[in-house]
């Protein structure tokens, strides 16, 4: 693949997922900024994401949205960075990713909007309920530094944000696996270089 990949984000968005995970990859990339004003719903962004919602990515031709989606593509798409499982870290990869960008993102979602699932109905959601997914998700990060074991993987990118998004806004009461996680992932040079050009990003927006 010739292509410079591009990025379509909004500082204010999951978009600094996608962002956090390039500078992973040490990708060389284009950032194209979508504004919520109209932008993201026009017709020239609607054909690369038909949600209206950022991020996307488009690589080689090809168009990938989803952050656990982006997440799991660059790992493969640039394997010399180590991001990809190997092959006794798959399962865990793949379980933490996804129970992460389902159930984790479900419950927080339902929360903050001040959805109470009533018992009998538990079982049509994906996540149960919020507490008990609160503390699975602890036990993903609770007696090792990754999600996989000792190595930093795609699925700590998505793991990450999520679990540091919750210990810095409050949509997931913190514990102290969760504040330490979230230390050692946002302690990453990739994480600070994301950072540091959304913030930039916001301010020229503001």
């Amino acid at each position: 693949m010739t292509e410079k990949l591009i990025l379509y984000t909004n500082p204010m968005s999951r978009g600094r997922i996608a962002r956090w995970m390039l500078e992973e990859t040490g990708a060389d990339y284009d950032t194209r900024i979508i504004r919520y004003d109209g932008e993201m719903h026009a017709p020239a962004y609607l054909a690369i994401n038909p949600m209206g919602k950022v991020p996307a990515i488009v690589h080689g031709g090809k168009t990938v949205t989803e952050c656990a989606a982006i997440c799991a593509y660059l790992a493969d798409a640039f394997p010399e960075a180590g991001l990809a499982p190997k092959p006794d870290e798959r399962a865990d990869y793949y379980r933490w990713l996804f129970f992460a960008a389902g159930p984790v993102e479900a419950a927080v979602a339902n929360r903050s909007l001040g959805i109470d699932i009533p018992e009998d109905k538990k079982r049509m959601v994906g996540y149960g309920d919020f507490d008990l997914t609160r503390k699975v998700l602890i036990s993903a990060i609770a007696d090792r530094p990754f999600v996989c074991g000792d190595r930093f993987t795609a699925a700590d990118v998505y793991v990450g944000a999520q679990v540091t998004w919750g210990v810095q806004f409050g949509s997931i009461p913190p514990s102290p696996e969760m504040v330490a996680y979230s230390e050692r992932v946002c302690a990453r040079d990739a994480y600070k270089r994301a950072s540091a050009k959304d913030d930039a990003a916001a301010a020229e927006l503001a």
